[in-house]
């Protein structure tokens, strides 16, 4: 088991609640609050798990400063009233800061029983996500 010291522990329960409001504000038709909340949320949850220095580290690094333009225009998009063009900012965003940890989940992924099996079929294992990010 890992071990946890406090301020991680309340990173991954505010990390988990943005990621549950940014869910439900999606489900209730792009309700501009709960995105918000969910987005403010979630960057403070990370910046709690991984530390502020290494938060800072990991977003503006040079080769990711067009990801965190986007995830973070996106936020702000968010912020300021524009929930649909903002979460969209944000996926592609996203997508790009992360594109990095795909492959290890898809791998742990591929461990569980009943989802494993599913990513080990033929059609589906043939389509490798680490053939699109390398």
């Amino acid at each position: 088991m890992i071990s946890l010291t406090d301020s991680q522990k309340i990173g991954m329960g505010l990390t988990g609640f943005g990621v549950f409001f940014l869910f439900f504000g999606m489900i209730l038709f792009f309700d501009k609050a709960l995105l918000a909340i969910g987005n403010i949320l979630f960057v403070a949850g990370l910046a709690f798990v991984i530390g502020l220095e290494r938060t800072f580290r990991f977003f503006f690094q040079k080769h990711k400063m067009k990801a965190t333009s986007f995830f973070l225009g996106g936020v702000f998009v968010v912020l300021i009233g524009w929930p649909i063009i903002g979460v969209v900012l944000e996926i592609y965003g996203f997508f790009l800061l992360f594109r990095g940890f795909f492959p290890v989940v898809v791998g742990f992924i591929r461990r569980i029983p009943v989802l494993g099996s599913i990513l080990n079929l033929p059609f589906i294992s043939a389509v490798s996500i680490t053939q699109h990010y390398n």
